[in-house]
Parts: C-alpha cells; structure tokens; sequence
C-alpha cells in the first residue's frame, strides 16, 4: 500500500515542473534541455525516489523539500513559478508532511527557513509581485505555527520574524499586505511569548551534547530543581495554542515546548553571520550582512552592524562552548548525487560537527528588545505606525506570557520599556497614548512587584494629566488617564498595596491618599453638568469600598459559618464571637489567606518574599503602620527644612527622635544617600563643610565602589550630590573619594596621590570636553593630549594606556552631568537612573498583600471622599442609574462603617442622606406634595430608615436628623395611623391621636371639652379653602406609600435590639424635642415622648439603664409646665402608662414607684387638671400592679396621690417647687441628679446620662427651693434617696413614718385637711381603686393599711353633702382655737403606733365663707353613690379588722425585734383601725342628704355593738365618746340640712339613742374611769342641748326617755350611792341632779320621789376663756396611790382631791364651745378630761411640755 502523501508530493511536483517548462525561457523540449536545466533535473531525481519508496517518512524531508526550496531561491524564476512553489510548501507543512520525529527534520526547516526569506523571483507587475509576498508571508506564518517550527533555530526564527516586519514597514507596498504582514506577526509574537513561558532562563547555559534528533525522554532543566517532562509524545496544543486555524493532523512528540526548554546558544561567540549576494532587485535581503539576532529596526536601510549581536545578547554568551561529537548517523537511503553545475547534494547539508538548535530565549529576547526599541519616541526613524506597530505586539506578548519569570527579559521591561512608554504618555496622538496606557496596565497588572518605582511614576503621570489645566489637552486623554486609573483599582489588594507600598514608605509619594483626593475632587462637576470623568472618578472611589464591602460581607459569612459549625459539633473551645474583629483579629485571619496567596504568587520564583526593612513582619499591623505614616510627615517637614538650612533639618528631626542625640554620623550619611527629596545642593554643601569631615567620611563610605573602573565610580560619586565650585572644596570632596575608592579595589596604583591626580583629571577632561565656554575658547582635549597630561603621575610612571582610552572615551561620549545642571532629555535620564538604581536596592522591595488585609486603614482614609462624591452625584445626576449607584454605594458604605464599628461614618452618611429626603428643608404645607412627587427624595428616604433598621446599632449623632425627619412627617400627616395614635385612659376608645387640628383657646375647658371641640372643629376649617387639585393628591399618595414601605415603626419595635449607646443616643434626641419658640411646638414634643415611651417599654429589659433620663424628662416636661396643656397631661399618661407596665418588674418597680413622685410635686393646679387621667391610671395601676407594692413609702405615694385626685388635697409642700425668678437653681425632684433642664445650664451640652451616672451624683442633695425648709422635709416624711438607699437591699419600710407626725385632732371627725375643688368623677374613680384594695384581703397589708383607712376618711370629707363643703359656716367647736398648736408634744420612741408621716398643714384655715354655694343637681346620684360606697367600706375595714390584724400577728410571730412586730390587742385595733374608721362613719351621720345620713347612722350603730368592740377597755371606750360620739353629736347640733328639717330631728333623736345605748351597754368599763364623772356630765350636756334643738316634739320625748333609762340603769348600778356620805348618796348625785334640773327640773321628783339632802356643798366653777378647772368626782384617784393636792383656795371636803397633774394646769377641751340658739341662756360646761388619758389613747400628741409621770399610768387603773 502506497502512501498516499507520496501522491501529494508528486501531485506539487508535476504542477510546479507544468508551471516552468509552460514558461517561455523553457520552450525546448528535448530531453538534454531537461536534463541540463538543474531546477527540472532535481525535480526529475526526486521522482525516481519517489517511485522507490512506499512511505515519505523513509527520507528525510529534506529530500523532497529540496526542488522546491530551489525554485524559491532561484532568481531566474518569475513570480507566478516561485509562488507555486511557496504553495507547495506550504501545503507540505500544513498537511504535516514533514515528521517532527525525524532525525533530518531540523536541517529541512532550516533550509526551509532560509529559502524563503531569502526568495528571489523576476518581478513583474506589483500587484502580482504582492501576490508572491503575501505567499511568502503565508509559508513563513504557517512554518514557524506548525508543530515541526519548532525545530527551528534562533537565527531561523529571527530572519522569519524581519522578514514579516520589512513587509510590514515597507509604505510602498500596499496596505492590505502590510495590514497581512502585521497579522502574522501578531500570531508569530502571541507563539513565541507563550512558549517562553516554559524556558528556563539562564546566563549560564547548560552544556549539553545534543544530535537533531532529540533524545525520547527529554528533560526540562530549570534551574535549582530537576523534574522528567512529559513523555515524548505529546499533542503540540501549547504550541499551537491560540492559533486555530493551524490543525495538526497527527499527535507528534518531541515538538513539544517543554522538551526544547534547555535551549543551547549559537555556536559561535560573534553569532552566525548568514551573507547573501544580493542579485536582484526583488530580493528582500536588501542587507550586506544581516545579523541574524540583531534585527535593523531601519526597515529597508542597510547597515553593517559589527557587534550588534554581540551587545544584544550579553548574557546567554557567556561561557558558552560550541557542541562537539555530532553523530552523523545517515539515513538508510542516502543518495549521494552531484548536479551539473557541480553542487554536492547530501542527506545533511551540516557542516561537521555542528548541531542544530531549537530556538529558545534568545530569539525571544531579541524579539523582545526590538519590539520595545519600536516604541522609543525619541528614536527619529521610527515612525507613528511603527510606534503603534511595536506597542500592538508588546500588548500581544505581555497578554501572553508572564514576561517576569524571564530575568533577562525582566531587565529589559523594567528600564527601556517603561521608559518608553512613560515619554508616549505625553505624546499627542491619541491612538499611541491609548495603546502605550493598554501596555502600562498589562505591565503593572501582573509585574508590579518589579517595579515599584516605575509604578509611582506612572501613576504621578496620570494624576498630572488628570489635573492639568493646560486647554490643548484633550478632554478624551483626561478620560483615558482615568480609565486607566478605575482599571487599576480594580485589579484585588492593588489599593491595598499602594496604600502599604508608597503610603507607608518614608521616601514614596502619598499615592493612594493623593489619588483619593485628586478622584474626590475630580467627581465634583464644576460646571454642574455631570461628565465621564466625574462618574470615573466615582467609580474609582467606589472601587475599594466594593472590595472592602465585599471583604466585609465574607467575614461576616465566615463568622455565622464558624458559629454553625460550633453549633453543629460543639467545640471545647469558646465560639469565636460575633463581634466585629478588631485589627489585630482581622490580622490573623489574614495571615492564612496570605499563606495561601503566597504560595501561588511566588510559585514561579521558589523564594519567599522578601521584607521590607521598615516593617517587622510582612504583613505589619496597622499601629506600625500608623507610627509609619507619622514618622513620614516628620522627615518630610525636616527634608523642607534641610533644604532650606542642612544644620535646621537635621536638629529638627533630632528633636523628634528620628536622629541620634548627638549626630551619629553613619546614621545621618545613611539618610544623605537615601532620601530623594533632599537637595543635591545642599547635600554637597553640607558634606563639604570643614566641620563635617567625618560625616564626609562616612558618607563615602555608603558607596560600593568595589570593580569600578575610577572614572564610573566617580560618575556614582558626583550624582549623589552637586560638586560646590570652590577648589579647597572640591579637594576635600575628592581625597575623601579616592581613599576609598583605593581601598575597595585593592590599592590598584602606586599611591592616594596618583589616583587623587587621575579623579582630578577625569574632572577636568569632563569640563573641557562639555562645558560651552571652555569649548569657545579652546579646541577640545584629543586622547593624546590626555595621556600626555598624566604622564610620570603614577608614582613617577604612567597608568595603563588601555583604561585611560576607555576612560576618555567614556567621558567624550557620555558627560557627568552634575545633578542640579541637568536639563532636558539628560536630566530625565539622570533622573530614570536613579529610579533604577532605588529599584535595585531594598527600597524597591514591593509587597504584595492578601485582599482585605488593611480594609479597615483604606476605609477610615476614603469615607469621607467618598461620601462627599456619592452625596453630590446623587443631587445632581437624574440619571436612574446612577442615582442607583450612589445609594449601592452609600449603602456599602453603611455596612463598612457597622461592620468596623465606626459610628462617626454612619452618622454622616446618615445625615447626608436625611438632606437629600427633602423632609428637613420644606414648609410644612407643601411637604406631602414636593415629598411625594420627588422620586429621589423617596430612594434617599426608604436608604435611611433601611439604613437604621439594619445598623441602628452604630448610629449615635445621626438619631437627630432621623428624628427630624420622623416629626416633618408627624407635622404632614405622613406617618401611619399606628404611630400617631397613643394610649389614653379617659377616652372611651382607650385610644387619641396626637394630630390634633387646633387647640381650644379656652384653657379653663374640661380635657373632655377640649377634645369633643377639635373633633368637631377637625372638619370645618378647611371647608372654607379650595381642596386639594388631583396632582398634589396623587403626590400625598405617593408620599403616603413611601413612607409606608420605609416603615418607621420598625425603629420603635426593633429598638429593644439596639446596643445600649445607640439606645441612648436616640433617647436623647427624642428628649431633646421639648416646647420652644421657635423650633417645637408641644405637639411635636408630645409625638417625641410618645415614641420616647414606646421605646422605653420596648427595652423593658434593660430599661434600669435608661430610666434616669426618661423620669428626669417626665419632671420637667410635668413640674415645669407654665400652664397646664395637652402636652403636660400626655406627660402625666405616660408616666402611669410607664409605671403600669414597669411594676411587674422587681428590679426596677422601686425607682419607678418613686418617680410617681413627680405627680405630686406638680402644681395643685394643674394636677387637678389632669385629676381623670390620674384617677384612670392609677386604678389600672393598682388592678394590674398592687401585689407588686410592697414597701410603705410606695403605699405613701399612691395614697397621697389618690388623695390629691379624689379629694383635692393639697400636695405635700415639701414635694412642691416654686417657680424661682432666677432660672438657675429651680427645685429638683429628690430624686434628680443635677441635670437641670434651664438653658443657662451648662450639662445641657450633653443632655442625658450614661447609665454609669445614673444616680452617681446623689450624694449632693437634690435642691430644694428656699421656702422649703429642712423641717418640713424632715416632718414630710418624704424620703430624699440617696444612691444608697437604692443600691442596698436595706428595708426602707419604715423611714418615712418617723419624724414627728402632723397634728390631726382627734377630737374632731373631720382629718383636718383643707380639701380644694376636685372632680366627682375622679374621686368616684378613687373610691373604686380603694375598694379594690380594701375588699381583697391580698392586698390589705400592714404597709398599707393606716394609710388606706386615712384615705378613706379624707374622701369621706370630700364626699360629704354630696361633694361640696358644708354650706353653714363651720362652728368652731370642732376645731382647735388659735392655741391649739400649745398642744404639741415630742414623740415618744417607743409609742406603739408608728406615727404615719403626712405633710399636711398644721391647723385648719377654712375659708367657710366661700362656701354658701348650693349643691348643683347633677351631683346627686354620683356623689351619693360614693357616700354609699365609702359606707360600705368602712363597715367591711371595721368588721374585718380584727381578723386581718390577727393574721398578720400570727405571720410575724417569729420576728424576733419587739420593735417590728404587729400587736393584734384592742388597744391597736383600737387607735389604728376602729377610732379612724367610726370618726368616719360618723362624720357621714352629719351629711346634709338624709338618706346617707340615715344609713350612716345605722351602720355607726351596728359598728359600735360588733361583738369585736366588746373587747375593749375603759380607756377605749371613754375615746369612743370623747372622739366619736361627741364630735357627732356636736355636729349635729349645727344646721346641717336646713332644707330637711324633720330629717334632721330624726338623726339627732337616733343620735342621742345611739349615745344612751352605748354608754348602758359599757356603763360598768366606763365607772372605772377616774373622769368617768366628767364623761357622765357630758353626756348630761348633750341632753340639755338636744332637748332645745329640735323644733318638733320627737326630740322633747325621746331625750327624757333615753335619760331615765340611764339614770334608772345607774341607780340600779348603785353607782349614786355612797356609804360614806350622810345622805347616802354620793356627791356625782348632787353634781347630776344640779345639772339636769336646769333643763328638766321635774324629772328627779318624777324618778326618785325623795328629798334633796341638805349640807352637800356643790362646786360650781364658772367657765371663762381658757381658765382651766378641776372637775369634782368621788373616784378620782391617782394610780399610784401618791396624795392628792388640793387645788381649790379652801378645803372643804375630800370631795375636791385631784390627780397630780391637774395642779399643773388641767387640760380642758371644749368641742361644745358654740352657744346654743335654743333660747336657753348660753352656759358653757366644760368637760373635764384626764390629760394622761388622752395621751394613751391619742394616736397624735397634744402636749407640748415633757410629762414627769409615766404616760401608762391611767391605763393601769382597775
């Protein structure tokens, strides 16, 4: 079987042999014409091997190459021949012909190669001739693509690529070949670059025998590691990748790119010179010699080039050897056969002993270094689609290979090719300028660490031409430059690293905060209108706060995933916290990732990054950095300084201890050589002085002049500084040099001075040769001249001929240019040496760092720029786009700043953004229409509430401007129906809203009245106006829906989520809303304290932290009101509101409890102003609450309140502020810290109290007002408490009970307290609350319970004739005279009723006069059912007293303190319970309606005959008259109802019934009594008064018969019989009849028909004024027995002994001190009263003086 590809070949053959014999030159056709002819014979040979073979692969492909190759290279060929003959070869290498495996492959390509770039044919027209070029480009493309191209040599390929550029830059031919041409390049550039990816890179290359056909199993030597390649067959995708079109048919080994890696250089050292006659004009080779590395970058121009390739490729030459023992193994067909002319064809055209070597980096490098010679814009021969050409491929070959791993190709990138491209960005031509930015960003993108300081220039570049103002520059460069800037800061970690890089280098620019501001700046529109470049520059800044966002967002993840992995398996360690990471956390997160990103970014390089010396580690923690950045403004500031007085800087920066005290001199030569910033001037200046010699020293001493000839040293010398011009000067600057120069090389001359003489000479020589003014003047120095110059000065002989030739020659060619003198083109390359020079050293050690590592830095630097750029792009632009990239961007923004922690951002982000709202700058009217028709207003507003929903944690300042917001839309009726309607405990719905559409003028109007009128006002004002058109009601619409999805409500709910500072921080401003001319008005303040309350019960958890403001709130906005208004009444709510919720609470009830204070220190005024609201809530208060009161304080409180709502007493005065005329010291609460709420004060700066200083200041009493004095505190019994008190759990219980107690008297019914006007309803309210209270016996406790039975009897009072006070003027025989306060007594300690504190007046002041008012009708029903209800409770108090008592005794059994415990004795019942509540009923008796009168009266009987009362004593029993019997009956003698006059006899009568009863049924307790005498003839009284009261008969019967029962009763008693008296009878028998014949002188004869005894002398003592009188009485005696004094003038009988003490001055108390009307002649009887007996039974001290006697004396009796 044939091989079909011999059929093929055969097929060419006969085509091209077809094509010459059919030209003319060929026309004979015998067959010696033929056979003479060489290229027709070669071709006539090859068939006869074809025909012999039965494979192609048995030759070697040179074999069947050859005829063609000939008929290319054959000059007498015209252009159609030579170009079948290109398509043949062609077709050869694309059907893959040729064998890569084949020993002769090599030798084929290269002859292949040579043929065709050195094809001549017979021109003819120039299309056609095109035609043929574009063939040629054609073979050489698909040659060098081709598997088998890779067998070609470096020289091969370099003559391959010239070839293609010729076609390329030769502008005659037309475009579309040389459009081919650059085509092809661009594919030749993007194979070799991706190949060179895979050599090794070495200067020294490995010697290595080497045949053609390359060994099975090659392998890849790079350096420092040995690892076998890949076997040898292997498919040649890497080779052909990217170049589609170019199949391979059959997988081929040895092609490969790894197998060819180890590339041997040329043979010989010059490189092999190919020459080639040049015989036609057609021929490309226009070159005499070409050098086959050297590329003619001159296009068509010859030039002989001796050493360019030499010089081109320094580094692959060295040591190289050529490579011997080639083993010429022949082919088994070799045919060895001479054509006519005598040329020898043999298999292998190879000279002996040389190999062929595949190319490698040579060929590349060389490529390398003519493409970037393409691009020097200095170079005049190159033109602009050179330029542009060189740039293209440039782009392509850095797009393809990573160009760094190449050291030499680095070498070459990081001097001439930056440099090239930094002078094209000047350029004007917009196409160079765009192509030379595309290659800059290639360079940068992957080789920065390389080149850090290219990288600072670059960048310095791009800022200059986005800030210049020059009006040639283009608009599109400003663009491009910031295209190029946004593209950069995309690139991950490249901000980071400017930022560590240059930043935090001393002797870098600020790159990253100069390109900061410069993008700030430059996002700012200075006409307003809004272009590219503004929205670049945006993009930029955007750039690092995505990536910073996004960095943010992963920690985040990462954080929950750890915790659900914890979760999942829990770990022993503790979960790693989800709080942000501080620096030092978010360091060590990322050193794992940096390990991670190190060992793939230096994989190439096998060594680990190096350090940079001002840092400690590589990745430095951000304090390092910070110290850094500081240390870098200071040796900035000294550099200034140093430039203007060396000595100044250097002291400055010695100051701040950045230099040695005193002046090390390595040290300050050290920072002369490597800071760039320094003038070269002033260094010079400063070395040079006599004073420095040795800084001199040591400044040489910083220069490595090892292997440097004298001249180049002195060159390294004289840059460091400018050489001053004074000879003295520069010889001391000079013999420093050389001493030094000397010693690093080895004291090469005969002594200092020889060399001293040639530094000077090689100065001179520089001046002569280049300084202008020298060169007018004289014909410049010749070397011979030179050497003539220095004859003998080498110690007397000469230096070397040799280096002094190089020497002048080095200076002729290339001045020393001083540094200060340079211009122009020299200066830049002074200057680009010197970035080279700084690149070498460790300053140009560039890190690379993970993403993310200083986010947190980069943040705090940009925030503010960038908020500024998104805050003005968001006003001006109406593009939706990019109105949706700001808010992206603020929202990013948002998340860093919460995720960091930063809550200074947050706020002014959040401020920002509330301006652009348009909620803070509109009126109030146009509010919903400009809101809802502004679509951005919308977006910013739902940006700020999703913004404080998500991170209010960090929010602090910002709170403000949200609450501004919130209350323009409470102002616009914006705001949700939820929000606006607030709790209340009066309306019917339990619900009012706060919008309120006018407030009544009327203040004197009821709260209800107040609120029926603005609901009916709410429609009628705006009748009056047109309505709203249908726009601005599609706007409120709108506007309504935005406002609904921003949800505002959510702030108020979610709060109990908020970190404790933020919490406080929007308390504060919700507080800060208070009334004020100009700002708020008190809705608005009434809005704010809602919310504030809401907030307050949503963190009832933590809410102890908070309280503090939230009551001190309260009181200013309740104490301090001026006037009463609905802001003042949504206080007092609220407060209740607070307390009812708080209660439950253990931890915080007590200081709420306290804060119910605030209520009481209102003015009386305005407290009955809000009297309903109070009455509802403390009713729900003690419904939901009373088991949580425990304490008697908090009882004393809510007593005392209830008692100011019901019954209109007056607040405790102590608790009471006056308004001062000097703001500053206002009262304070007792419970309030120093917060004063007066504008003056200074602490209003801050405005609320951190949870640390609630109560802190305490300790100072809160201030009370002037006219408050310590004694009413002390007497209050209001607690001022202390931190102490709070903080301790020390029982408080008793402390407001001691202290002496007010006066109540107790002989009257009334508690004494002047009541002012109060609401029926209120106190019905209050009587509900109490009954509550009393009818659960839960809740009855001893804490309370004194006070619950004083309250009654208050309301009792309050209660009495239907609400009103007593119409008639009050006799004052049921008070106390104006002496009465004579009667005080200290208290004693160990009084067995605690004395239950209650800071009422001292005496009673009625003003009766006001009160003759007639009781409105209204009243009736209501009053009388409270009457009726108090009833009722004072009965079940009364009958369940004893067992209540009882229990608590029982409980408190085990209390060991004698002090604490509860007696359960009738004596305590007696004082404390029974006393109280009898006083009450029977003050009820006195109503002026009858039918409360009637039923008080039958349930005083009933209370009286309880069998519970039967237990009490004598004493008790005497009170129960003196105290409640008495005053009633006293009472009743008064006009009470004048319309109910039959009434009226008809209480009187079962009055005095009732007084008869009690006094039978107890008769014998009562004669007991030492004053039982006193008692009796009171009672007589009492019935002489009653007789002439009434005006009917009932009372003239009934009296008579009520005292008959009770004489008859006590005869029977035998209590008027006397054994010792002569009659019989004793003297109270005389006293008795005396008394009773005044007003029924009959009765006695009547009852006891006997005579009166005579010789009884009756006392009778007139009463006057205050005179005091001992009464008679047989039994009165004293207790102990001691004798009695007489106390009258003559002793006339035993009858007249008195008690000790009534020789002081007896204590008479007259309740019946009014005259009587009767017509009876006014007497007066005093009733004679035992003063120890009043004391032991008076719970309130009367005397004022110290008593002697023991007080229970009296009691003891019996």
């Amino acid at each position: 079987m044939v091989d079909k590809n011999i059929y093929i070949v055969q097929g060419e053959i006969n085509t091209v042999v077809g094509a010459i014999k059919r030209n003319a030159r060929w026309n004979t056709h015998t067959h010696l014409d033929e056979e003479r002819d060489p290229l027709l014979h070669s071709f006539s040979l090859l068939k006869e091997v074809l025909n012999n073979i039965t494979e192609l692969s048995e030759i070697e492909p040179n074999v069947f190459l050859r005829p063609f190759l000939e008929v290319i290279r054959s000059e007498d060929t015209t252009g159609p021949i030579t170009g079948l003959a290109l398509t043949s070869v062609n077709k050869f290498l694309s059907y893959a012909l040729i064998d890569p495996s084949h020993e002769g492959t090599a030798e084929g390509m290269e002859n292949m190669a040579d043929a065709v770039t050195h094809a001549r044919f017979v021109g003819t027209d120039p299309a056609s001739d095109e035609v043929v070029l574009m063939k040629i480009l054609q073979v050489l493309r698909t040659l060098l693509l081709t598997p088998v191209g890779a067998h070609l040599t470096n020289e091969s390929v370099c003559e391959i690529m010239q070839s293609c550029f010729r076609i390329c830059f030769e502008m005659r031919l037309s475009e579309l070949l040389r459009k081919s041409a650059e085509h092809t390049l661009v594919d030749m550039v993007q194979l070799l670059f991706t190949r060179a990816g895979g050599m090794s890179d070495s200067s020294k290359w490995k010697k290595q025998k080497r045949s053609p056909r390359p060994p099975r199993h090659a392998t890849k030597v790079s350096p420092g590691t040995e690892q076998p390649a890949t076997n040898g067959t292997v498919m040649p995708s890497n080779i052909t990748d990217g170049v589609t079109f170019i199949d391979a048919p059959s997988p081929i080994s040895s092609g490969n790119s790894e197998n060819t890696s180890s590339a041997v250089s040329p043979a010989t050292d010059s490189g092999l010179e190919l020459s080639s006659q040049t015989t036609s004009k057609e021929d490309l080779t226009d070159l005499d010699q070409v050098n086959s590395l050297g590329f003619s970058n001159e296009g068509l121009r010859v030039e002989k080039t001796q050493s360019a390739s030499v010089e081109s490729i320094p580094e692959v030459l060295e040591e190289c050897t050529s490579v011997t023992e080639h083993s010429d193994s022949a082919s088994v067909h070799d045919m060895d056969y001479v054509n006519p002319r005598g040329v020898r064809f043999t298999q292998s055209s190879q000279k002996e002993g040389e190999t062929l070597v595949p190319y490698g980096l040579p060929c590349i490098r060389e490529l390398f270094r003519f493409l970037i010679s393409l691009t020097n814009p200095h170079d005049r021969h190159n033109s602009e689609v050179m330029i542009h050409m060189g740039l293209q491929l440039l782009t392509v070959a850095l797009e393809s290979a990573p160009v760094a791993n190449c050291q030499s190709l680095l070498g070459l990138l990081k001097d001439e090719l930056c440099r090239h491209l930094f002078q094209l960005l000047s350029v004007e031509r917009l196409n160079l300028y765009a192509a030379s930015l595309r290659v800059c960003f290639l360079l940068f993108e992957s080789m920065r660490e390389h080149l850090k300081f290219q990288l600072e220039m670059y960048i310095k570049k791009l800022m200059e031409i986005i800030t210049v103002e020059n009006p040639k520059m283009p608009y599109e460069m400003k663009e491009m430059a910031l295209e190029a800037i946004v593209q950069l800061w995309r690139i991950p970690s490249f901000v980071t690293e400017l930022y560590i890089n240059y930043d935090c280098d001393y002797y870098c620019s600020n790159l990253f905060e100069d390109l900061t501001k410069l993008l700030s700046k430059n996002a700012f529109p200075v006409s307003g209108q809004l272009y590219t470049t503004h929205l670049l520059s945006l993009e930029a800044l955007l750039t690092v706060i995505d990536s910073t966002e996004a960095h943010c967002q992963a920690k985040v993840l990462s954080n929950i995933h750890q915790q659900e992995k914890e979760v999942v398996k829990p770990s022993t360690e503790t979960a790693s916290s989800t709080k942000e990471p501080s620096n030092s956390e978010t360091f060590l997160f990322n050193i794992s990732m940096f390990k991670s990103s190190l060992s793939l970014s230096f994989l190439a390089e096998k060594n680990i990054p190096r350090k940079p010396t001002r840092f400690s580690c590589l990745l430095p923690r951000t304090q390092e950095l910070m110290e850094i950045k500081s240390k870098k403004k200071l040796l900035i500031t000294g550099t200034e300084q140093f430039n203007q007085k060396p000595r100044k800087g250097i002291q400055f920066l010695q100051e701040k201890n950045l230099l040695a005290i005193p002046m090390d001199n390595n040290e300050v030569a050290q920072w002369l050589r490597e800071n760039p910033r320094l003038d070269k001037k002033m260094i010079g200046e400063f070395v040079s002085d006599r004073k420095n010699i040795d800084l001199l020293e040591s400044f040489v001493g910083t220069f490595n002049f090892q292997g440097l000839r004298l001249d180049e040293a002195l060159r390294l010398y004289l840059e460091a500084f400018r050489l001053p011009g004074e000879a003295p000067v520069i010889h001391r600057l000079l013999e420093a040099f050389t001493e030094h120069w000397r010693k690093s090389n080895g004291s090469p001359f005969a002594n200092s001075d020889a060399c001293f003489a040639l530094a000077y000479a090689v100065i001179m020589l520089n001046t002569d040769q280049h300084n202008h003014n020298v060169r007018k003047q004289n014909v410049p120095m010749t070397l011979e001249e030179f050497r003539k110059n220095l004859k003998g000065v080498n110690g007397g002989k000469d230096f070397e001929q040799d280096i002094l030739e190089d020497m002048y020659h080095a200076i002729k060619n290339d001045e020393i240019v001083m540094p200060e003198e340079q211009t122009g083109l020299v200066k830049e390359n002074y200057i680009w040496n010197v970035l080279l020079h700084r690149g070498a050293t460790d300053e140009g050690i560039f890190l690379h760092v993970p993403p993310g590592s200083y986010d947190h830095d980069l943040f705090t630097m940009t925030w503010g720029p960038t908020i500024a750029a998104l805050s003005y792009v968001f006003d001006k632009s109406l593009d939706e786009t990019i109105i949706q990239k700001a808010i992206s961007g603020f929202r990013k923004c948002a998340m860093i700043s919460a995720h960091y922690g930063l809550s200074d951002v947050f706020d002014n982000l959040i401020i920002s953004l509330c301006k652009f709202t348009a909620l803070s700058s509109e009126s109030i009217e146009n509010l919903p229409s400009v809101f809802g028709s502004n679509p951005k207003a919308h977006i910013a507003a739902k940006t700020v509430f999703h913004l404080a929903h998500r991170h209010g944690d960090i929010l602090r300042e910002g709170w403000k401007n949200i609450m501004e917001a919130m209350l323009q839309l409470f102002r616009a009726e914006l705001l949700p129906k939820a929000m606006v309607e607030v709790e209340d405990f009066v309306d019917p719905n339990g619900k009012i809203s706060l919008q309120r559409e006018e407030t009544p003028s009327n203040r004197g109007e009821s709260t209800v009245l107040s609120f029926v009128s603005w609901l009916t006002l709410s429609g009628t004002e705006q009748s009056g106006m047109r309505g709203p058109s249908t726009e601005n009601q599609e706007a409120k619409r709108m506007a309504l829906e935005c406002i609904k999805q921003c949800d505002p409500e959510k702030l108020i709910t979610e709060s109990k989520f908020l970190q404790l500072e933020s919490l406080q921080e929007l308390m504060k401003a919700l507080i800060s809303v208070t009334p004020d001319e100009e700002t708020y008005d008190e809705e608005d303040a009434a809005f704010c304290l809602e919310m504030l309350l809401r907030i307050v019960l949503e963190n009832r958890d933590r809410v102890g932290c908070v309280w503090q403001a939230v009551r001190d709130h309260l009181y200013h906005l309740c104490v301090h009101a001026l006037e009463f208004c609905f802001l003042v009444e949504r206080a007092v709510v609220g407060l209740l509101r607070l307390a009812i919720r708080l209660l439950r609470r253990e931890e915080i009830s007590a200081q709420v409890l306290l804060s119910l204070r605030i209520l009481l220190m209102m003015k009386p005024s305005m407290l009955s102003r809000v009297s309903h609201q109070v009455a509802y809530g403390l009713h729900e208060l003690l419904k939901t609450n009373a088991a949580n009161i425990h304490s008697g304080d908090d009882w004393y409180t809510l007593f005392t309140l209830l008692e100011c709502i019901g019954s209109g007493v007056k607040p405790p005065p102590a608790l009471q502020v006056t308004a001062r005329a000097d703001n500053d010291t206002g009262a304070q609460s007792d419970s309030e810290i120093s917060l004063s709420y007066h504008p003056s004060d200074v602490s209003l700066d801050r405005g609320y109290t951190s949870d640390s200083e609630v109560y802190a200041d305490h300790s100072k009493q809160g201030k009370m007002h002037r006219s408050v004095t310590d004694v009413d505190v002390v007497n209050s019994g209001w607690l001022v408490v202390g931190k102490d008190d709070i903080d301790s759990p020390k029982p408080m219980a008793g402390l407001s009970r001691q202290g002496p107690s007010p006066l109540v008297n107790q002989y009257s019914l009334t508690v004494g307290l002047d009541l002012g006007p109060h609401d029926t309803k209120s106190l019905m309210k209050c009587v509900e609350s109490l009954s509550f209270i009393v009818r659960d016996a839960a809740h009855v406790t001893p804490e309370n319970f004194e006070l619950c039975v004083k309250t009654i009897r208050i309301f009792v009072e309050a209660s009495l004739n239907g609400g009103y006070k007593s119409q008639e003027k009050r006799a004052k025989s049921h008070k106390y005279d104006g002496k009465a306060n004579r009667f005080k007594k200290k208290p004693k300690e160990n009084s067995l009723r605690r004395s239950r504190a209650s800071s009422q007046h001292q005496s009673h002041s009625h003003s009766d006069e006001e009160d003759d008012e007639s009781v409105p009708a209204s009243y009736h029903t209501v009053s009388l059912q409270v009457s009726q209800d108090l009833l009722d409770l004072m009965h079940t108090l009364h009958t369940r007293a004893a067992t209540i008592y009882s229990s608590w005794a029982e409980e408190q059994r085990h209390l060991e303190a004698a002090g604490k415990k509860i007696e359960a004795d009738s004596q305590t019942l007696w004082s404390n319970c029974w006393c109280p509540l009898l006083q009450g009923i029977a003050w009820l008796c006195c109503d002026a309606r009858r039918q409360v009168r009637m039923q008080a009266l039958t349930y005083l009987q009933r209370a009286l005959l309880v069998h519970d009362l039967q237990a009490l004593d004598a004493l008790e029993w005497e009170s129960c008259f003196n105290k409640v019997l008495f005053p009633l009956l006293t009472k009743l003698l008064e006009n009470v109802s004048p319309a109910d006059v039959g009434g009226m006899e008809e209480t009187r009568m079962r009055a005095s019934t009732l007084l008869s009863k009690v006094f039978l049924q107890h008769l014998s307790p009562l004669l007991s009594l030492t004053t039982f005498a006193a008692l009796w003839l009171t009672i007589l009284d009492f019935m002489d008064k009653y007789m002439h009261a009434g005006s009917s008969d009932l009372l003239l019967e009934a009296i008579p018969e009520s005292l008959k029962n009770m004489l008859l009763v006590m005869d029977t008693a035998g209590i008027f019989h006397s054994a010792d008296s002569r009659t019989g009878y004793s003297d109270l028998w005389e006293i008795t009849w005396e008394r009773i014949d005044c007003f029924l002188p009959r009765l006695r004869d009547e009852l006891f028909k006997q005579t009166v005894i005579q010789g009884t002398i009756v006392l009778f003592i007139p009463f006057t004024g205050s005179e005091r009188a001992p009464g008679p009485g047989p039994a009165i005696r004293g207790a102990s027995g001691s004798p009695l004094s007489a106390v009258a003038s003559v002793k006339m009988s035993p009858v007249t002994d008195v008690p000790p003490h009534m020789a002081q001055s007896p204590l008479i108390l007259q309740p019946l001190a009014s005259p009587l009307q009767v017509g009876v002649p006014p007497m007066t009887l005093p009733i004679i009263l035992n003063p120890a007996l009043i004391e032991a039974t008076s719970p309130v001290p009367l005397l004022a003086t110290a008593r002697p006697t023991d007080p229970m004396t009296t009691s003891e009796v019996n």
